[in-house]
């Protein structure tokens, strides 16, 4: 497939400048682009790279820079441009020929919507509900009573539990499992008596979830996902979470029971939550943090100490161990010195 600059300038509402008649067949990083492929420049401090850039074209932001490459697409946002962009470039992958196969279980009192694709080895529970042009990839599990709204897309071994609410147009990636029993034990004569999870996982519309997360079901309400929200792959999600539309999660986050996250919040990868935490809207944190205390202002956070050689990081591990000596020490330092100032 390839189109041309004239059309992806329109589809990026950008302005071009070069031939609109030039063709492109797929997309390149830009300091090793073939001339039929399209790159893109975000950061300022790759510009150098443009002069020895061979793509065919490039979406940039400085008109400036346009006289550096063979062709350019203005464009307020460059990185926003190619991320539209790539829709025009995702390979065509050949399916199987039913529209549902045959060696797919079904339910009879399952339900599915118009130009439904069922693969290989699917199996759907009873009453599950099916919108329409929904993709249900083989050896994928749909359990009893769950809803999947139209146009989304469950890949190859994703597992929905019984009850599980998925709104539209999202994608659940392989090895996903949604609505598997939260951790919830309680002690009983030094063994553990287990807590049924009554509650189930309600997702909203244009949600993405990535291989091999998985997302509790509540212990009595649900855990709720809101509509926007993506999810990296390997993330733990709790029994009873809430996250706030538009938020997005890194890889190797786990978070515990009933920690509530705002809209449009960010969380970078190995971040760690204590649970029953509130997070305001917009809070962004960085990597490998671990939050242990709710956060009522939007901001940007972290916590541990940075990488450092390892003698350098024993001294300071060290250091860090004494600090309740050293603060009663200053203390004890303050109130003689005061004592000392007032005589004087």
């Amino acid at each position: 497939m390839s189109y041309t600059l004239l059309e992806i300038a329109e589809h990026v509402n950008g302005e071009l400048l070069g031939d609109p008649d030039y063709t492109i067949d797929s997309l390149g990083a830009l300091d090793h682009a073939r001339p039929e492929q399209l790159s893109f420049l975000s950061n300022p401090k790759y510009a150098d790279s443009l002069s020895n850039s061979e793509a065919g074209a490039v979406l940039i932001r400085d008109e400036a820079d346009a006289s550096k490459v063979r062709n350019a697409i203005i464009v307020k946002n460059p990185y926003l441009a190619f991320a539209q962009v790539t829709k025009f470039f995702v390979p065509d992958v050949e399916g199987w020929d039913q529209k549902v196969h045959p060696s797919a279980v079904i339910h009879t009192s399952a339900n599915l919507g118009a130009n439904v694709s069922v693969g290989p080895n699917v199996t759907i529970g009873a009453n599950a509900e099916i919108g329409a042009d929904v993709r249900i990839e083989a050896g994928a599990v749909i359990a009893e009573s769950v809803v999947i709204g139209a146009g989304s897309v469950l890949a190859a071994n994703a597992t929905l539990y019984y009850g599980v609410v998925l709104g539209q147009r999202c994608i659940v990636h392989s090895g996903a499992v949604i609505g598997s029993d939260g951790f919830g034990f309680a002690p009983n004569q030094g063994r553990w008596q287990k807590i049924h999870q009554l509650g189930s996982v309600v997702i909203g519309d244009d949600v993405e979830i990535g291989s091999n997360t998985t997302i509790d079901r509540g212990a009595i309400d649900n855990t709720i996902i809101g509509n926007g929200v993506k999810i990296d792959n390997l993330v733990q999600i709790a029994h009873n979470v809430v996250i706030g539309d538009n938020s997005a999660i890194a890889g190797c986050v786990g978070i515990a029971g009933s920690t509530i996250i705002g809209k449009s919040c960010t969380i970078a990868g190995g971040v760690g939550f204590a649970g029953h935490l509130t997070l305001a809207d917009n809070v962004h944190i960085t990597a490998m943090s671990l939050v242990t205390r709710s956060i009522t202002e939007a901001g940007s956070y972290s916590s541990g100490t940075a990488l450092d050689s390892t003698p350098k990081w024993r001294r300071s591990a060290a250091r860090l161990r004494r600090i309740d000596n050293m603060s009663a020490q200053i203390s004890k330092l303050e109130k003689q010195v005061s004592k000392l100032l007032t005589k004087g």
